[in-house]
């Protein structure tokens, strides 16, 4: 797991490659709740590629400020792929962004199910017609953990699409 100093780092590396680029980024969170952007911000210069982050905690957020369909959160659940890669879509789609990444999980420690268990996490980025989805089981780690790792995944996720 990268520390709070790798998680810093990496937020850098990635203004500065946006910066380059020209590209604007986006969020869409859910169970980190404004982290990701939260590391991207604390980069000075970030306001240059940082367009918006969504803090979309319940279904009802989800599909009111990123057009989630209902029908997918009924059928599949919040923590989905289905879900995840429409959030991703969605921040797109209600921002000036090029790139957007999101997430939906169950860090913990409650809420989790034989099904969906704490520490599942989905994830989804999209830069034009491409989207990508990325699922992660940390385990029942504690909360904290799970939010940090997800962090460094979202971060993963910016990086090989600001490759594409």
């Amino acid at each position: 797991m990268r520390d709070d100093e790798g998680l810093i780092e990496e937020a850098e590396r990635l203004i500065r490659q946006a910066t380059e680029l020209g590209i604007k980024l986006a969020t869409a969170e859910s169970c980190t709740g404004g982290l990701v952007a939260a590391y991207l911000t604390e980069i000075a210069g970030s306001s240059a590629v940082v367009d918006r982050g969504f803090v979309t905690y319940s279904n009802a957020a989800k599909h009111e400020l990123l057009g989630v369909p209902m029908t997918g959160l009924e059928s599949f659940g919040a923590v989905s792929e289905e879900v995840a890669k429409a959030m991703a879509l969605g921040a797109l789609v209600a921002s000036r962004a090029d790139i957007a990444v999101s997430i939906t999980g169950i860090a913990g420690p409650g809420g989790g199910s034989a099904e969906k268990p704490v520490g599942l996490v989905h994830f989804g980025a999209a830069r034009g017609d491409t989207v990508l989805h990325r699922r992660e089981h940390f385990g029942d780690i504690g909360r904290r953990r799970v939010r940090l790792m997800s962090v460094a995944i979202a971060f993963d996720l910016l990086d090989a699409l600001m490759r594409r």
